[in-house]
């Protein structure tokens, strides 16, 4: 019997089993899909690894994670899921010449042998929430932001895009991505007199921004960054009724849907069952397009991958890689969406 394909699961969000995200079940599906269709002839064996990483952890737990990794003989390494650790990672997959796909929101962790899933986009999803703030008639904006690589990024595209609409930020406070209360740093966002309030950053920060503008009786536009995708999990949904946030799926999408249908998926499982059959398509075809069975075949194969339809995003969003093209989702790949009564509800995205 041929020995097993072995792809690394590199967890950032915890420092052991079971985690907060299980991808291995769509990694798996994915999988079973292309060899059930005779397009890949061996087992694929998949291999963890766990460091809890930036901003409760530290970089080197993913740096160990990583070099575990590739100690096991992956082909291929998928995650990490932070940007901040993904920004880790990055140099480490072109040291150790190990294709890695992240699942993270920066588009600068990419390189020859780092891949990027875009779940999020520290780079694109500012440009969406000031069109969407304009678009209620917000024009002096307040923005809650943290102290880290993914709200620094965020900041810094919101500042461009807010010059280019006429948008005047009125007040920009960075706070602690870990904070639990925010009530003197909302009391300053208040004072600048905003019609519109952000929030950027990883999202554990979120409820306390939120906590205090509802303490203050500010009813205004509010929206935030992918950090909303929290409110999936947990009291997170009640915390932030109202608020409008970005998002990795649409209910217009036909793919997720004929997923959702195959599966008997519930409409508060959409977001996970796009983004993890999204990850393990392109970890399945990269590995059955593979010239040969090394680390070098795995890329040449996922630069191969090519107009996948998307399960993420608004309906024609597409997936793929190239030379020179890590970035797997083209199109328009991030929705609009708000919390209401514990619900999201989709919202007109003003053609972001």
């Amino acid at each position: 019997m041929a020995a097993p394909l072995r792809v690394g699961i590199l967890n950032d969000m915890a420092d052991g089993p079971p985690g907060l995200v299980d991808i291995e079940r769509w990694l798996r599906l994915c999988v079973d899909e292309l060899t059930a269709a005779g397009r890949l002839d061996r087992e694929v064996e998949f291999v963890h690894a766990w460091g809890l990483g930036l901003p409760e952890g530290t970089a080197g737990a993913v740096e160990r994670a990583h070099a575990e990794l590739v100690a096991k003989d992956a082909l291929l390494i998928v995650g990490p899921a932070i940007g901040d650790n993904a920004l880790v990672a990055t140099p480490l997959a072109e040291a150790s010449r190990t294709p890695t796909l992240n699942w993270a929101g920066s588009e600068r962790a990419r390189g020859d042998y780092m891949f990027h899933l875009q779940v999020g986009s520290h780079e694109d999803e500012s440009i969406l929430l000031a069109r969407h703030l304009a678009a209620q008639g917000a024009q002096r904006i307040a923005v809650a932001s943290d102290r880290s690589p993914i709200g620094r990024r965020h900041l810094q595209f919101l500042q461009d895009e807010a010059e280019v609409l006429g948008l005047r930020i009125v007040a920009a406070i960075g706070l602690s991505p870990l904070a639990e209360e925010a009530g003197a740093e909302v009391d300053e966002l208040i004072e600048a007199r905003p019609d519109g309030v952000l929030y950027l950053g990883l999202g554990l920060a979120a409820p306390a921004v939120a906590r205090a503008l509802t303490a203050r009786g500010w009813t205004g536009p509010r929206a935030m960054n992918t950090a909303g995708i929290r409110g999936y999990y947990g009291d997170f949904a009640a915390v932030v009724d109202g608020w409008a946030y970005v998002d990795m799926h649409s209910d217009g999408n036909r793919t997720l849907a004929a997923l959702r249908e195959r599966l008997g998926l519930r409409p508060s499982a959409a977001l996970a069952a796009a983004k993890g059959y999204d990850l393990g398509r392109l970890v399945a075809e990269g590995l059955a397009r593979a010239p040969e069975l090394t680390r070098e075949g795995v890329r040449e194969g996922l630069e191969q991958v090519k107009w996948l339809p998307a399960a993420e995003g608004r309906e024609g969003t597409l997936l793929g890689f190239g030379v020179h093209d890590r970035g797997a989702l083209h199109g328009r790949y991030l929705v609009m969406r708000q919390w209401r009564n514990g619900e999201s509800i989709e919202v007109d995205d003003v053609g972001g």
